[in-house]
């Protein structure tokens, strides 16, 4: 008998677009009727359910198994306390490639320097953020009495007339400084992760599927830093050309009917508008850079 398919549940909201293209990039093309639909489908023998629901549910919707797998940040996960296995990071998010902080943030010309500072507060410390649990551990540790009010958006605007401070996430930082706030506390580094319900981690044959399509996405992922650069050199300026490739890996190389050797080798995408320069002055001919779509080690 043929294992069951998995049930799959993807995140609405700010990171909704990023997950549509890296699973469309991934050959897992996620299929609705609308852009407000909430049920969707892959056509992909190992996934028979989607959904698409907000990002603070899914560790506990995945917990209770009514989801075997799902995408999600550390944050929610740590905030709703939910058992989950991780079956690894998925280094993307909204608008970048690096890890979001939960951070604790006070007005500019606030006097408070480190979290520490907060303890000395006149009265009843008001924080506002969207991770009440998160703030209450954070608080707790340091030994600061505060009110903690839940904000359902615009975290960033309660402060001071609302909140004294506020926890909320960020990514580069720009909403925060351009609400004149600044970081005093970092509570949490988070990234996107793959995550499945425990009962479902452990079978077999759904697992086997779980370890299969995080290969895909995360050869995906790997993939959009990475170029192949493919070109011809003279057999005289073979070391040359050697010299100046990045010293990641040892590149394929091939001798030429004609004389000469073909090269290629996959470098870093940060660094190709000064390689390709590079190794034409070194003598490197016929020099083609080639998109990736997948680099599965």
């Amino acid at each position: 008998m043929s294992p069951r398919k998995l049930r799959l549940v993807l995140p609405k909201g700010s990171l909704e677009h990023a997950t549509l293209e890296l699973f469309a990039a991934a050959d897992l093309a996620v299929r609705r009727s609308s852009g407000v639909d909430y049920r969707a489908t892959i056509e992909d023998d190992r996934i028979g359910e989607v959904r698409i629901l907000r990002p603070q549910e899914i560790p506990v919707y995945v917990e209770d198994g009514l989801f075997d797998i799902g995408i999600t940040g550390r944050d929610w996960i740590e905030e709703r306390g939910a058992n989950v296995v991780s079956l690894g990071e998925l280094r993307y998010a909204k608008e970048t490639a690096n890890p979001v902080r939960v951070v604790l943030a006070v007005a500019q010309d606030a006097p408070y320097e480190r979290i520490e500072d907060l303890a000395k507060h006149d009265g009843k410390l008001r924080v506002s953020t969207e991770y009440p649990e998160l703030t209450r551990r954070c608080l707790a540790e340091h030994g600061i009495d505060a009110e903690i009010s839940v904000s359902y958006g615009a975290t960033e605007a309660k402060v001071p007339d609302i909140a004294d401070c506020v926890v909320d996430m960020t990514e580069t930082g720009r909403a925060l400084r351009a609400a004149g706030l600044r970081v005093v506390h970092t509570l949490l580094v988070s990234s996107t992760e793959l995550v499945a319900n425990p009962d479902s981690a452990a079978d077999p044959a759904l697992r086997r599927f779980m370890e299969q399509i995080l290969v895909l996405l995360q050869g995906t992922i790997e993939a959009r830093e990475k170029v192949l650069v493919k070109l011809n050199v003279s057999t005289d300026g073979l070391d040359a050309v050697l010299s100046r490739l990045p010293a990641l890996r040892s590149p394929t190389i091939a001798e030429l009917a004609g004389g000469g050797y073909a090269l290629e080798t996959v470098v870093p995408k940060r660094e190709i508008n000064t390689l390709i320069p590079a190794l034409k002055e070194a003598g490197a001919m016929d020099i083609l850079e080639l998109a990736l779509s997948k680099i599965v080690h």
